[in-house]
């Protein structure tokens, strides 16, 4: 692992932090009890081996956990950096295993990345609440800082909540990626104010013709409206897929990847 990390967050402030419904407004002062130093020294005496580790580190509150599940490729190296994916599980409720879910449709359906991904865990909340945004930022940055990852290769993605909040990283985070795909999801674009907001990085939405909780017409609307404030978005129609069978997603994901190789990541 390298030594130097990047700048994280100790005090953090969020004001007027917008919901996937771009309405909710959350007014929340989080401060943290632990430094940047413990926050990296215990990163870095994780015992991350190539292949799929599980591991929990506690996070710049004391006491408090992030639980991910970070796939390393055997060949990343200085001279074969290799690119990150953020991986955001669907669902919500705080099932304590929901980010060991990779193999799914994120394993498969990312393989020709050879990609680093980090797989987090939501828990109780959703992945646009304050405490999982400073999860998520965090949990890239460290691994940023640690790994050998190519910093122009960089992705969120995920599926119904995960694919929500795909939306939401980079509408409110794009200094942080390079691209996202959205699976199976429903992100309303517009601000409080009324005005639409731009995505400043490529964005590839997938969405089933048959999604019995995303209506594809409303998922539509969205990217058209995204579209005409000037985001670059691919949608693509999977067909006949149930929501409720997310594994069906690989070969679009598959799809996906290939888009991001040939267009996007050039």
């Amino acid at each position: 692992m390298k030594n130097k990390i990047k700048t994280l967050f100790l005090i953090i402030v969020f004001s007027t932090v917008f919901s996937c419904s771009g309405d909710k407004q959350e007014d929340i002062i989080i401060l943290d009890s632990r430094t940047l130093e413990d926050v990296n020294e215990d990163f870095k005496n994780l015992d991350i081996q190539p292949g799929i580790n599980d591991v929990s580190l506690e996070s710049l509150v004391a006491g408090v956990y992030w639980n991910f599940r970070i796939i390393v490729p055997s060949d990343a190296s200085e001279t074969n950096k290799r690119p990150l994916v953020m991986a955001l599980h669907g669902a919500s409720g705080g099932s304590t295993t929901a980010h060991q879910t990779t193999g799914c449709y994120i394993e498969p359906g990312l393989e020709a990345l050879n990609a680093f991904i980090i797989s987090p865990n939501a828990g109780t909340e959703q992945w646009y609440s304050i405490s999982n945004q400073i999860q998520v930022i965090n949990l890239l940055t460290l691994a940023k800082s640690n790994f050998n990852i190519d910093d122009s290769k960089v992705l969120v993605t995920g599926y119904s909540n995960g694919g929500n909040a795909s939306w939401l990283y980079a509408d409110f985070f794009p200094q942080y990626f390079t691209a996202a795909i959205a699976m199976a999801s429903s992100y309303n674009p517009r601000r409080a104010d009324g005005s639409i907001s731009k995505i400043n990085i490529p964005l590839y939405v997938i969405h089933s013709n048959a999604d019995e909780l995303f209506p594809i017409g409303i998922t539509e609307g969205f990217v058209n409206d995204s579209r005409g404030a000037g985001s670059d978005i691919e949608f693509v129609i999977a067909d006949g897929l149930s929501h409720y069978a997310p594994c069906d997603y690989v070969s679009y994901l598959q799809d996906a990847v290939t888009w991001l190789q040939n267009q996007i990541w050039i």
